[in-house]
């Protein structure tokens, strides 16, 4: 190859790098400050000085209750199950090439979803408990439609096809649990399934944090595939890549980060939708996006919920104000892909 085509393809590398620093920085210092704001802003406003104070464990009267015991925990919720969110809508929206194909339409958020009405419905418990429902439900309901979806030769449309039939089962499973509850579990569970950062406590997150820490590093290193899959099953074969292997690898892990995200502030909706695609206009082709998704997540769901709070008369909980912003878009894109004849 000629040397000016090889420092040609190096100057579009080194610029693509420095477009992904670029907006990985912005979308951190985007997320650093709601982070701030959601510390800072409420019933009372405190001054950021006071509530760094509080964090560092001085003892303020008002403040650190307030900041300790009320706001970090919602925003630790937020921040990582924003996270979460993005990268697994990122992960599933990759490696089957739709993206219609993420956790909320194709049925893996509704089993999460189903698994923890039923142990907040039927079995009153909560915890450690229901986190470890949400992530079985999630698994389950992930294996039965990869399974249908398999065949002689694995196809995207029908996993997608197979995938929305299950959600709209397990969202009828979810109604039914509703309508059998006592009249004092009814609200509790509504409140979560609209998708919630309220009443988010520190001993209810532990489990969300390990697994987001665990499953992100393997994504990123299993993330080198992903791009490959795309290019579809021939192809990767022929490069090498295991694709029955590290698509299950792939899956089971963005699997595991939604259901725990979703057993712990409920299914926020569109997060995971809308991530992955602001992610990848943002950064561009050529480097991996799933850092990115993931502060995409973040900050939807914490501007989200800010607006959700002080933005109306009356409080919203995250998920209305997500929903909102995402169901024009799916369906701007059902349309875009219909014109396109892709649906």
């Amino acid at each position: 190859m000629p040397a000016a085509s090889v420092e040609f393809i190096r100057a579009g590398r080194r610029q693509r790098a420095r477009r992904w620093m670029l907006v990985t920085g912005i979308l951190t210092l985007i997320a650093v400050s709601l982070c701030a704001a959601m510390l800072m802003l409420g019933n009372t406003i405190y001054p950021l000085d006071q509530v760094v104070r509080a964090l560092s464990g001085e003892k303020i009267k008002g403040v650190s209750f307030a900041v300790g015991t009320l706001r970090l925990p919602r925003m630790l919720a937020g921040l990582f199950a924003g996270f979460a969110f993005g990268i697994a809508g990122y992960t599933f929206q990759t490696l089957l090439r739709n993206p219609l194909a993420n956790p909320n339409v194709i049925g893996v958020t509704s089993g999460a979803s189903a698994a923890a009405v039923f142990c907040l419905t039927v079995l009153q418990a909560s915890g450690a408990v229901t986190s470890a429902a949400a992530v079985g439900g999630g698994l389950v309901t992930v294996i039965v439609i990869y399974i249908l979806a398999r065949g002689k030769i694995f196809s995207i449309g029908r996993l997608i096809l197979i995938g929305i039939g299950i959600q709209a089962m397990l969202d009828s499973v979810i109604s039914y649990l509703l309508l059998i509850s006592s009249e004092k579990d009814v609200p509790a569970a509504i409140r979560w399934l609209s998708g919630s950062l309220n009443g988010s406590k520190m001993s209810e997150l532990p489990p969300l944090v390990l697994i987001v820490l665990i499953c992100t590093p393997i994504l990123m290193v299993l993330g080198k595939h992903l791009h490959v899959l795309e290019l579809g099953e021939q192809t990767a074969s022929s490069l090498g890549v295991s694709t029955d292997k590290t698509r299950i690898a792939l899956i089971v892990c963005a699997v595991f980060v939604v259901s725990i995200a979703t057993a712990t502030t409920g299914p926020i909706a569109f997060v995971s939708f809308l991530a992955g695609p602001i992610a990848k206009r943002l950064v561009g082709s050529g480097f991996h996006g799933l850092i990115p998704a993931g502060l995409v997540g973040i900050n939807l769901v914490l501007a989200a919920d800010l607006i959700g709070q002080f933005a109306f008369v009356y409080r919203f909980p995250v998920g209305v104000v997500t929903g909102l912003l995402g169901a024009p878009y799916l369906i701007f894109l059902l349309i875009r892909m219909n014109q396109k004849g892709e649906l």
